[in-house]
């Protein structure tokens, strides 16, 4: 999903903001243009987000987003948590997520599919390794037009044996 030239000064100062909160920014994304535009922010952090702390980050952010002006038109900004289904965005995300299952869109079809859900295995090199049913599928990390964690009972079961908190 390509982003307009403004979203990466709008990203800076989300990451600033987030930190001064204690959590990090687990994303951004620009959906629809012009006065349609939403300016959907994701932070995480070790001990998860309260919607308390998302209206306040919200609130301070768009202050920031007010005084620096960087998007030319009116839009709606989100602030939320990533969610158990949350996007992988980048190595770090998959090498962070290696063992839990995953639903995989690719741009181009390849063994005649696009659609792939399996257990990420590793990041190798510039490709992603998927187990689909017991066979390792090497997936390149530039032709991945969106990947998800999938929401299983048994890793929420782990999670709650864990100390009850589930992590995505």
């Amino acid at each position: 999903m390509r982003q307009p030239a403004w979203a990466a000064d709008v990203e800076r100062l989300a990451a600033a903001v987030a930190a001064r909160w204690g959590v990090g920014l687990a994303g951004l994304d620009v959906l629809g243009d012009g006065r349609r535009t939403t300016v959907r922010v994701s932070v995480e952090g070790d001990d998860g987000v309260s919607v308390e702390l998302c209206a306040k980050i919200s609130e301070e952010l768009g202050r920031a987003l007010d005084l620096h002006d960087p998007i030319p038109h009116p839009y709606t900004l989100e602030v939320a948590s990533p969610g158990l289904d949350r996007r992988l965005r980048d190595a770090a995300d998959y090498r962070r997520f290696a063992g839990r299952t995953v639903a995989v869109t690719t741009r181009e079809p390849l063994e005649g599919r696009r659609r792939w859900k399996g257990r990420l295995v590793e990041v190798r090199g510039d490709c992603v390794a998927l187990d689909v049913e017991g066979q390792i599928v090497d997936l390149a990390l530039d032709g991945i037009s969106e990947a998800r964690l999938v929401v299983e009972m048994a890793d929420l079961r782990e999670d709650f044996a864990r100390g009850g908190r589930v992590t995505p």
